[in-house]
């Protein structure tokens, strides 16, 4: 069974998925991350494919971003970093990014790549529902990849409907039209919206992300859902960590609530 499937059907609620930037700080810091964020107790985790373009993303991940693409990092030395990731990390891994890399790359290698060290899932804002159903959905089944896909408040309801029919694992709900980025507080029309999916009834579960920082914005987040998504507000903290590891286990402490 898919690590991802496995994880909602074990756990309900306060589910936390963590985002950093493959590459960042350093070249090498990629293992050290994904370490921590297990020793960490997160769920999940979120590794982002650096790309020159990450259109979906805030100034703090596209920062991220660049430094890592100028640290050298690819798509390729991504997969060589995370060769032999299930023997310290047993939480589901997503790998977040933009199509064109995956398209460069091969979508059936890329796949293949993923089930070869145990990349659970893919997230590709730009991927079009409609292509990866008539294109590439037979490749990530034969591989065993779920596709996640992204819905926002303009999300039409059929749209949502589409996307909850051929979705596996999870929904990731963007909580408001606009990048990623950490923010103050959830609005009274972000809880509106999280109720208004909360009451279609999809068969999937939701994560929400996007301006989800703190312990505070979690819970607003986890109470409207089986959870949330963490992103620019870790890759600030790892921006300028001294001690990856230690700075990374605050943070998630922080975020539960715990300290």
């Amino acid at each position: 069974m898919n690590r991802i499937v496995k994880t909602f059907q074990e756990k309900k609620e306060n589910i936390l998925n963590v985002y950093f930037t493959a590459g960042y700080p350093n070249l090498n810091d990629t293992s050290i991350v994904l370490d921590s964020l297990q020793k960490s107790g997160v769920d999940m985790i979120e590794i982002g494919m650096p790309y020159s373009d990450p259109v979906a993303d805030g100034e703090t991940i596209q920062q991220a971003n660049q430094i890592a693409l100028d640290n050298g990092m690819t798509v390729k030395l991504l997969f060589e970093q995370i060769e032999n990731v299930r023997q310290t990390v047993s939480v589901p891994i997503l790998l977040m990014g933009y199509v064109n890399p995956v398209l460069q790359f091969g979508v059936e290698e890329f796949c293949k790549k993923c089930q070869e060290v145990g990349v659970d899932g893919l997230i590709l804002p730009d991927m079009p529902v409609n292509v990866y159903e008539e294109e590439y959905k037979a490749i990530f089944d034969k591989y065993g990849i779920l596709n996640i896909f992204l819905i926002t408040p303009q999300t039409a309801d059929v749209r949502i409907r589409q996307i909850d029919e051929i979705s596996e694992g999870f929904i990731y709900m963007v909580s408001s039209a606009s990048t990623t980025g950490a923010k103050s507080g959830i609005s009274d029309v972000q809880e509106s919206y999280f109720e208004r999916i909360s009451a279609m009834n999809l068969r999937n579960p939701r994560l929400i992300g996007f301006g989800i920082s703190d312990n505070q914005t979690f819970q607003k987040a986890a109470k409207n859902s089986a959870g949330a998504i963490i992103g620019s507000a870790f890759v600030k903290v790892i921006g300028s960590a001294k001690d990856l590891e230690k700075e990374t286990i605050d943070f998630v402490e922080m975020v539960r609530g715990n300290n």
